[in-house]
């Protein structure tokens, strides 16, 4: 009852680990793990207290680590595999720990590792519906360079067929949030059956690379995250096994104004687009979104009370460049959105129709941000590997 174990992101750029005091209140917080340039993301201590187990955020992927708390000194632990570690628990009186994994081709299993014996068990197979697991792609981790000479993470699912493939750049919401290697049945389908590969990008701004990462793209750096889009464009172009000239790009919330966004920038370089409950005007869904969360929203985009910045943000609003969109479109959305409301959705379907261009558009009446309902949540995949295998040519043989 003396000391503790916490994690923090108070000194620097990740969040660590620090032993902290409890007698002394003016004790400087120990940090134990500085040398590990990672986000340390849960951490468990042993009944004995001799073992904190830690699980680190290494580049999207799950690294499970052991500290000695007497010598403070960790170790990897060996023969975990490539995915996502949680809820790291300690047994009540041994020295096992369980915790959950997950990865791109398993739901999530439960484990375990004895410390003493150095024994790691897995405990459960999780039910995927009798699909052959063999089937599914394990995608592999690349980087490229941008516009500025950043490095930017994506995992690359790479279809098995002849000749070169189409893409879909797959862009996660957020915008501060991480891309990981978990199960997406829709993902999994895209690559095994339509013959498409997907990349999966962590653009600037995402969560999981240091507080400096995650502010790139905040306020007036918005457009710097869509250029990244650009700079994937370009090593898709470097890339013998894929068709440049067939790329789609799908996203959500955010994702799904990214999605927009590229469209108007890339237009000739992105055949379609598939857009999931995503901004359209940055200042009419800074109007629109619910209270709770307007003042959130304004600290990451920017406050359209200042004038500057409301300019600023009606120039790269994708609803401002719409007359730039020449990719086929598809715009689902749920009406009851407490987030980015369906007046998002509606207007920049109404303005792509204006322009005499075509988009497939989905209201589901019953569904908010997203779609929970299965019969939703089913009918919008069939639209989208429909729309997707007819803009790119890659109908499933």
């Amino acid at each position: 009852g003396k000391r503790a174990f916490v994690t923090s992101d108070r000194e620097g750029e990740f969040t660590e680990v620090y032993e902290v005091d409890l007698v002394k209140a003016d004790a400087p917080w120990k940090p134990l793990t500085r040398h590990i340039k990672w986000n340390v993301e849960e951490i468990a201590l042993s009944p004995d207290g001799r073992t904190l187990a830690l699980s680190v955020n290494e580049d999207g992927l799950s690294v499970l680590r052991l500290l000695d708390t007497a010598t403070k000194k960790d170790r990897v632990v060996p023969g975990v595999p490539k995915g996502v570690i949680s809820g790291l628990r300690f047994a009540r009186k041994a020295s096992v720990l369980g915790f959950t994994f997950a990865s791109a081709t398993t739901p999530g299993d439960s484990f375990s590792f004895d410390v003493g014996r150095g024994k790691l068990e897995r405990w459960t197979e999780s039910e995927i519906g009798g699909l052959p697991k063999s089937r599914f792609v394990e995608p592999t981790l690349v980087r490229f360079k941008s516009f500025d000479g950043l490095s930017v993470p994506a995992f690359y699912y790479a279809a098995k067929a002849d000749g070169p493939r189409p893409v879909v750049v797959w862009i996660h919401g957020g915008p501060e949030m991480q891309a990981r290697p978990e199960l997406s049945p829709l993902i999994q389908y895209l690559v095994t059956e339509s013959k498409i590969s997907v990349l999966v990008p962590n653009v600037r701004g995402s969560d999981g690379y240091g507080k400096s990462y995650l502010l790139l793209d905040n306020g007036e750096k918005r457009e710097d995250s869509v250029k990244d889009i650009g700079a994937l464009l370009d090593w898709v172009g470097t890339r013998p096994e894929l068709d440049k000239k067939r790329v789609a790009v799908f996203g959500g919330s955010y994702g799904g104004y990214m999605v927009l966004a590229s469209l108007t920038h890339f237009p000739e370089r992105i055949v379609a687009g598939v857009d999931v409950v995503g901004i359209s005007n940055f200042v009419t869904f800074l109007n629109n979104t619910s209270e709770y969360r307007r003042d959130l929203r304004r600290a990451e985009y920017g406050d359209e009370r200042d004038p500057k910045m409301k300019a600023l943000l009606q120039r790269i609003s994708p609803t401002t460049n719409v007359a730039r969109i020449k990719s086929a479109l598809f715009v689902a959305q749920g009406l009851n959105d407490p987030r980015v409301p369906a007046s998002e959705a509606e207007q920049i379907v109404a303005g792509v129709r204006k322009t005499g261009r075509d988009v497939w558009y989905m209201l589901a009446k019953n569904e908010g941000h997203g779609f929970t309902k299965k019969e939703n949540r089913d009918t919008f995949s069939l639209l989208s590997v429909m729309f997707l295998e007819k803009q790119l040519g890659a109908a499933a043989k």
